[in-house]
């Protein structure tokens, strides 16, 4: 049944007796047959109750080097009537970098606590809406954050093993203190040691470490927007999508006594991290697709596709290594950037994260895990399901660009290009996508483009494209960086996702989603779809360092005058370009504001006949055929037109969190 959210206007966060009183009608209980399991936990429990408390768990490391075993800051918030009765209950777990320095959510909500250090407020609507449901919602400063110990090392050894110290504490297999530098110990008897993560970005992106450790009592993870490999946050084959590293990342969210203290650990990321691009050991050690194996817990993971901070190529090979051992999941692909489900399709998002928690974390038999694997948002706010992702009809299908009647505006379809046929265009790092999107159909000095004809019958892409191009650079050129785009041409309207919201907009209004208190309300704003009407919309992009041809691992100088072939690894998408339109491939140097520039501006020729793009369409190759054959009227503005589309992404700051 339809969650009934209460809609009001408010100034301030604390109302707790309105929204005390309106707890019981967040959600429509449904129960099973009589004497059956419950089918769906209900609010039974008092939050305003609730146990709050903090302890500190030991996580047997010495990232700051002082001497003594690392701490991290647990604040909890459960329930108390299970305790009172002999009764446990699972955890809710997220742990982020973000509680003090940058706050959670879309209002960017910090941890409060009281005169005598208690937590009192914990931000985002985790605990508000599950405590009272049977669970405990845990909050964890990630190491070298808030009231934690130790350095936060991006993701490395120290930000896995100190979060995955308190799933192991939640099981009884690790120590904590009732205080930071104390000796009284604190257990963990009210817990079933059932455990969830959750998070957006760089928390997700360590619920993703964590479960690729195989830690026992992790039963699920819900990754939203989440790196899977941290040199991919940073590099794209070699080419740097920022000007700085992962020191600058653990600077900015280390608290203030970490940053004196975590010098040494500074510099091994600046030693570990070269901006030549090369995976050194450090990057190895952050990637946690090698490890997706490991994984035991299962998987709801949730990402935007056109999620430019967090890139889908994340969510894209981490989905593809859990598939290939098996591991229960399912998936949300919006068409917004950075954004969290609770902020773009809310009563549906939590009636899903309740009842896969449920099912995972109370062993409810409410049929989630047999219902479709993936939700699509296919326009605003339109959704559509798959049983599988991508669908077992998606074959791959080679296209090949040819050559047409200007020079570099030329055609995409089956037929290889004639040998010797090329397209010649020189990096322009002010320009980028949306520049050479614009100008498809006419002749421009920074891009190439190829495009098929205006399409018969819908035509779907679903999964991750791979573009292969030889390229021979100027003579005086030693270095390059490459992009390569594909664009679905045509009119549409689509989520705005380069202004600041990211395809949202915030709205003064707010909704009740759990229990409050006088300090922790959980009154939230409401959100819009913010749309854009276009004539082109960017379906993917990938990026690479022409250096880094002979090797993914290693980049090198070009050879002048040689001609070098890369293959580029295009982000995971699922895309309909509608009959009418036509699917471009464009071909380009810097993608300006996704991408650093190399250090000079080279001169590129593509050689045509060595060139092609391996993209996974729902029915393959005969799809393709079937899409092309036939006339088709072309939509849209008349051949030669420049044509409107988003604003240019915005900046990125290399933080992986945050509010939008």
């Amino acid at each position: 049944m339809p969650i009934r959210v209460h809609r009001i206007r408010l100034t301030g966060r604390t109302i707790a007796a309105a929204a005390a009183a309106a707890l019981m009608s967040v959600l429509v209980p449904q129960s099973g047959a009589h004497g059956a399991p419950p089918r769906e936990s209900r609010p039974v429990h008092s939050y305003d109750d609730a146990i709050r408390e903090s302890v500190w768990v030991d996580t047997r490391l010495d990232g700051d080097g002082d001497g003594r075993n690392d701490r991290v800051a647990v604040d909890i918030v459960r329930p108390r009537e299970p305790a009172q009765h002999g009764r446990k209950v699972p955890v809710i777990m997220d742990v982020s970098p973000y509680y003090s320095c940058c706050g959670r959510g879309n209002e960017s909500q910090r941890k409060t606590y009281d005169a005598d250090g208690d937590p009192v407020a914990f931000p985002l609507y985790y605990d508000n809406y599950f405590v009272p449901r049977g669970y405990a919602f845990v909050a964890v400063d990630l190491a070298g954050t808030s009231r934690s110990d130790g350095c936060v090392d991006v993701g490395g050894r120290s930000d896995v093993r100190s979060a995955r110290a308190v799933v192991d504490w939640l099981n009884g297999r690790a120590r904590a203190f009732t205080t930071r530098t104390g000796t009284r110990r604190a257990g963990a008897p009210w817990t079933t040691g059932n455990v969830g993560m959750i998070g957006k970005s760089w928390d997700g992106t360590v619920a993703n470490g964590v479960a690729a450790t195989g830690v026992e009592g992790l039963r699920t993870v819900v990754p939203i927007a989440a790196i899977s490999s941290w040199y991919d946050y940073y590099f794209a084959q070699g080419a740097p999508l920022y000007d700085s590293g992962p020191d600058w990342l653990s600077g900015y969210v280390n608290s203030p006594e970490a940053r004196a203290r975590c010098r040494a650990v500074q510099q091994r990321l600046v030693d570990g991290a070269p901006r030549t691009g090369d995976l050194t050991r450090l990057w190895s050690e952050r990637d946690y697709v090698r490890d997706a194996g490991n994984v035991r817990a299962s998987v709801l993971a949730v990402h935007g596709m056109q999620d430019l901070n967090v890139r889908a190529k994340h969510f894209g090979q981490w989905w593809d290594a859990l598939a290939a051992h098996g591991v229960e999941r399912k998936v949300w692909l919006s068409q917004t950037g950075h954004v969290d489900p609770f902020d773009f399709r809310r009563a549906e998002w939590v009636r899903t994260l309740h009842r896969w928690f449920d099912h995972y974390l109370l062993g409810h038999d409410n049929g989630i895990d047999r219902e479709p694997m993936a939700d699509i948002e296919r326009a605003p706010g339109q959704w559509s399901t798959d049983r599988v992702w991508p669908p077992r009809s998606t074959a791959t299908t080679v296209l090949r660009p040819g050559s047409g009647d200007v020079p570099g505006v030329g055609t995409l379809g089956l037929r290889p290009a004639r040998p010797g046929a090329t397209e010649t265009f020189t990096d322009d790092p002010s320009l980028g996508e949306n520049d050479w999107a614009v100008d498809i159909d006419r002749a421009t000095p920074a891009k190439a483009g190829f495009t098929t004809r205006p399409l018969s019958r819908a035509l779907r892409l679903s999964g991750s494209s791979r573009v292969t191009v030889t390229v021979t650079a100027t003579p005086t050129t030693s270095t390059a960086h490459l992009t390569a785009v594909l664009v679905d041409l045509g009119p549409d309207t689509i989520r705005d996702y380069a202004h600041a919201g990211e395809g949202i907009t915030t709205l003064p209004e707010r909704t009740c989603w759990g229990a409050s208190t006088a300090g922790d309300s959980s009154y939230y704003k409401e959100t819009a779809a913010r749309t854009a009407d276009v004539e082109y919309t960017v379906v993917s992009r990938g990026w690479a360092d022409l250096g880094n041809h002979a090797s993914p691992a290693v980049g090198r100088p070009l050879t002048p005058g040689r001609p070098h072939t890369i293959t580029l690894d295009l982000h995971a998408t699922d895309h309909v370009v509608p009959a009418g339109h036509r699917l471009a491939l464009i071909v380009g140097g810097t993608d300006a504001g996704l991408i650093d520039p190399p250090a000079g501006r080279p001169a590129l020729t593509l050689d045509l006949s060595r060139t092609s793009a391996r993209l996974p369409f729902d029915g393959g190759t005969a799809a393709f055929l079937r899409a092309t054959a036939g006339h088709a009227p072309r939509s849209g503005p008349p051949h030669g037109a420049r044509l409107d589309g988003v604003s240019a992404p915005r900046p990125i700051r290399p933080v992986p969190g945050g509010s939008n």
